[in-house]
């Protein structure tokens, strides 16, 4: 591949603006390995040891970050997520790219092709087919197979996203590969189960019973087949479940209430608002109080408003590009919530995640409310998420969480991407962590104590997480 005659756009010191954020990231974050805690990615593409035929691929199936940015120019939907070849589909990404300056697509692009294929390059319409002649090249020669990018990039921990239905095969065979030194767990995401307003609610009751062998007819049934797969993956290593929800469910509601908003539904029978919040509030508590009997964290991902073009979601289905940030209440629903399981020294540890920036505040003071002696940084203000998983997002979290909480008890970031190529994100967020904290030291905010600031930057990018989630 040709390498560029000037300075490289993706060079060492990339976003980072001042001296002491270069020392903090050369000589602290750089090498730390990665503890990716969710993320998308599949366990059967680890297990099988994929090998990606081209570059399209492994790089723009499944990224709606990249479809929306197309859609955005008008391209074609048929080179988006239609049937046009994967080359052509490149080459319309590759036109798009020049057009994404100011998002992250732009750094988070360049960044890819460098790390994984050494590309300096800028990716545009007309260094495109030299790009997608090397970049295959490298993929087909069998050093760029998901295991072997797991192994590249140092990362020790992968928890995926699961379905308490799921068989959990392909996480038992990767343990059982030798080869594969990364564990690879999964993570308990039984949203279908607390979704009791979707119409396929009761189609996917049917599919849980089957997979934990108990007829379903009763509200109780339902929480013992959802225990009983909590303990099948707890057996196969989970110690993290993830909820995605619009907001926190906290309505008042009794076991018999439960029950009876159950049955309403088994018998085909429709339930009002309220009554669906009520049934989400006692499941969800009830969810809690079994990750902290086993020992788990929990995840709260708040605050999307999905599949909002109908036409398009009759088209293509869910999770193509067509999701955005809610502005519902947050506050008091939250904090009710966590104190409902507080109140009974219930409440499992727990990062929260917001969509909508706005709420920053509303996050980094609930998690103060609910901290315990013993464990460092048991609530968590989780890192920048989705549309905040950029630089700007970044350090606005960051900076909320140190204004109102600790930045050094912080797990720092993870991949929340279907891409074996996202790893970079890492890389992305240590150097504005070290950035950020390098601009406090220039300003005269924070000690030149290398030492100090070192150890903290260490442990955000790994040894937090490592601790916290206390997975041998």
């Amino acid at each position: 591949m040709t390498k560029s005659i000037t300075k490289p756009f993706i060079h060492e010191d990339f976003l980072l603006r001042n001296d002491a954020a270069k020392v903090l990231y050369h000589d602290y974050a750089k090498n730390m390995p990665i503890y990716d805690y969710h993320c998308h990615i599949s366990p059967k593409e680890i297990a099988e040891n994929k090998a990606f035929t081209n570059l399209s691929e492994i790089w723009l199936h499944g990224d709606h970050y990249k479809w929306r940015a197309m859609r955005t120019l008008g391209i074609d939907e048929k080179y988006i997520t239609g049937d046009s070849d994967d080359r052509e589909k490149f080459q319309q990404w590759a036109k798009a790219v020049p057009h994404t300056i100011g998002n992250p697509l732009y750094h988070w692009t360049h960044l890819e092709l460098k790390r994984y294929f050494g590309v300096d390059v800028l990716l545009n319409e007309y260094t495109a087919d030299d790009i997608w002649v090397h970049c295959n090249t490298l993929l087909q020669s069998g050093e760029l197979t998901t295991q072997k990018i797991i192994e590249k990039f140092q990362v020790n921990a992968i928890c995926t996203t699961d379905d308490p239905v799921d068989t959990l095969e392909h996480h038992q065979s990767i343990l059982q590969n030798d080869a594969v030194q990364t564990k690879v767990l999964p993570a308990f995401r039984p949203d279908k189960a607390v979704e009791i307003g979707r119409p396929e609610f009761n189609q996917y009751i049917a599919k849980l019973a089957e997979a934990a062998d108990i007829e379903i007819e009763t509200y109780e049934d339902l929480l013992a087949a959802i225990e009983n797969r909590a303990n099948y993956f707890h057996e196969n290593g989970c110690r993290i479940s993830d909820h995605g929800i619009e907001t926190v469910p906290f309505e008042e509601c009794t076991f018999e209430e439960a029950s009876k908003i159950f049955q309403k539904v088994k018998t085909g029978e429709s339930i009002s608002k309220s009554e669906e919040m009520k049934y989400k509030t006692f499941t969800m508590l009830f969810l809690g109080r079994l990750y902290h009997s086993l020992g788990w964290a929990m995840q709260l991902h708040i605050g999307a408003i999905r599949n909002n073009n109908q036409r398009m979601f009759a088209t293509l289905g869910a999770d193509t590009g067509f999701d955005s940030i809610h502005d519902l209440e947050v506050a008091r629903p939250l904090n009710g919530f966590l104190n409902a399981l507080d109140k009974e020294n219930e409440l499992p540890k727990t990062i929260l995640y917001n969509l909508n920036p706005n709420d920053n505040y509303v996050l980094a003071t609930a998690i103060g409310n609910f901290q315990s002696s013993g464990i460092n940084g048991k609530m968590q203000f989780g890192s920048g998420w989705w549309y905040n998983d950029q630089k700007e997002g970044m350090r606005r979290q960051m900076t909320d969480l140190a204004n109102i909480g600790l930045l050094s008890s912080f797990v720092g970031m993870l991949t929340d991407s279907r891409s074996f190529l996202s790893y970079p994100r890492h890389e992305y967020f240590r150097r504005v962590l070290c950035d950020l904290v390098g601009e406090w030291v220039e300003n005269g905010e924070a000690p030149r104590d290398y030492q100090l600031l070192g150890t903290m930057i260490e442990n955000i990018c790994y040894h937090n997480a490592n601790q916290y989630f206390q997975i041998k």
